[in-house]
């Protein structure tokens, strides 16, 4: 059964399937995308399996490297739909469902992956768990985790988390994921027991810069939080990081905004 935070994910990405892979494209990490950038901590494996692979953006960059046998698995349809369509993957094997109760057999892949998914997911021993199950010996596990913004990015949230306390209880996001999923030291404990190695940890810088307004709409569109706000509590915060961020502005009109994104790799020993 799903929880109420699992309902929330899948109905937002429902409602706009292409979301994820459109904020993840308009940051750049070294004059690549992000995926890119995270595909080459994977490597090239035979087989691998996004958990939260969303609508197939990543998996295609992996099939774009030669990776064989693909899947995926995610809770909307709507973003698997699209995922089905991308070049490279009318082969691949895309499932609904949840991570914590996986479709597929034992020691099925040599890598599996998740971009900024598993910190969403609640039960993360359950996943890991199930992970470890799919994973053939010494196959690896790369996850995405986000390190928070800098710059702009810095300033909204700090303009904005006031706002998000004080929405009302019946308008609230559920609150998702488990903190030790953010951690490399939180990592680490929970993937030992199922028998992972000790992560390595790499951190990538993504450059989300550009005018105060189109910074404004990644801000908007990277915080789920947002999508509890009326018409008035949003536009009063779009105001109010506008004149935060003034000062940040620089002489050709750039704001500077960025977002760490943390990969964290092991391998089952």
């Amino acid at each position: 059964m799903m929880t109420p935070a699992e309902e929330f994910l899948r109905d937002y990405h429902d409602r706009n399937p292409a979301a994820a892979s459109e904020l993840a494209e308009r940051g750049r990490v070294d004059g690549r995308s992000v995926y890119e950038a995270f595909a080459d901590h994977v490597g090239q494996p035979a087989s691998v399996l996004d958990l939260g692979c969303g609508d197939g953006a990543l998996l295609a960059v992996l099939a774009g490297r030669g990776a064989g046998k693909l899947a995926g698995i995610d809770l909307s349809a709507k973003q698997l739909e699209v995922a089905r369509g991308r070049a490279g993957l009318a082969d691949a094997d895309l499932r609904p469902g949840r991570a914590q109760q996986l479709p597929f057999e034992d020691d099925s892949y040599d890598t599996v992956v998740s971009h900024m998914a598993l910190m969403l997911m609640s039960d993360v021993e359950k996943v890991i768990a199930e992970t470890a199950r799919v994973l053939r010996p010494g196959g690896a596990f790369v996850i995405g985790v986000g390190g928070g913004g800098t710059d702009a990015l810095e300033v909204f949230l700090k303009v904005a988390r006031p706002l998000f306390a004080v929405v009302a209880e019946d308008r609230q996001v559920p609150t998702s994921g488990d903190p030790r999923s953010r951690t490399r030291e939180g990592l680490d404990a929970l993937l030992g027991p199922a028998g992972f190695a000790p992560v390595g940890w790499h951190q990538l810088l993504v450059d989300l810069s550009g005018t105060p307004d189109s910074v404004w709409q990644v801000c908007h569109d990277t915080y789920y939080q947002v999508e509890a706000l009326d018409e008035t509590q949003l536009m009063g915060l779009r105001t109010a990081f506008k004149v935060a961020s003034r000062s940040l502005v620089a002489p050709d009109g750039t704001l500077p905004a960025g977002a760490l994104v943390n990969v964290a790799t092991t391998r089952l020993t």
